[in-house]
């Protein structure tokens, strides 16, 4: 890839570096770039936050947010990968100590609830890379493949919960996995929609629904 200009003069920094779409998030530079987009979307939403406002806050050249991601939309994906990667290896790991169904499908809940208390900002990339993803082809397929990989991990986890008797499964691993995740979703939208209001009541009603298709 071609090194990107900003106000005629050459990037040079992080030349070392392997361009294009994010690849190559190692550096602080990088990680910079992607922490002040995701705080970014949070305040201004995607379409307001623009390689300038990001570059700003990371204290870098706008030319260095395209030379490591190319667009901002890909800068947004990244953004979100790195996010989903961080919380599903936390995730699998408690999940892989789950001892019973109430203990698989607690944690779960208490992931959701855990997250939108301490980080609401995380679901709101989630719902921006979603919209967006549904007028760019591209993003699209990106987002596909996030939601693709983390069925396909959880899913593999409750595969083998139900093998070793862990659990009892009412539907294929993978369907479970997609209503359990759609649950989570669903709340989610809510409960950021409502930040007033108490959903003791409908988190009650959700933990019966993931457990009629989780159980003992």
């Amino acid at each position: 890839m071609s090194t990107v200009q900003a106000a005629g003069t050459p990037v040079v920094e992080e030349a070392a570096a392997a361009p294009v779409a994010g690849r190559a998030l190692s550096s602080d530079k990088a990680q910079r770039i992607v922490d002040s987009m995701r705080s970014s979307v949070a305040r201004r939403g995607t379409a307001a936050s623009t390689f300038d406002h990001v570059a700003r806050e990371a204290g870098v050249s706008r030319g260095l947010l395209h030379y490591y991601f190319g667009t901002k939309e890909q800068l947004l994906v990244e953004t979100v990968r790195r996010d989903c990667d961080l919380r599903l290896a936390e995730l699998e790991r408690r999940l892989s100590t789950a001892t019973s169904a109430a203990d698989f499908v607690g944690v779960m809940a208490q992931d959701l609830r855990q997250g939108l208390d301490e980080d609401p900002d995380f679901m709101t990339l989630i719902f921006e890379l979603f919209t967006l993803a549904r007028r760019n082809a591209d993003i699209s397929a990106e987002f596909a493949g996030l939601m693709r990989r983390t069925r396909e991990q959880v899913s593999t986890l409750l595969a083998e919960a139900e093998r070793k008797g862990v659990v009892r499964l009412s539907a294929t691993p993978e369907a479970a996995t997609d209503v359990l995740f759609a649950l989570g979703d669903g709340l989610a939208l809510r409960i950021l929609s409502e930040p007033e209001r108490d959903f003791t009541d409908t988190m009650k009603a959700a933990l019966a629904c993931a457990q009629a298709i989780v159980s003992d």
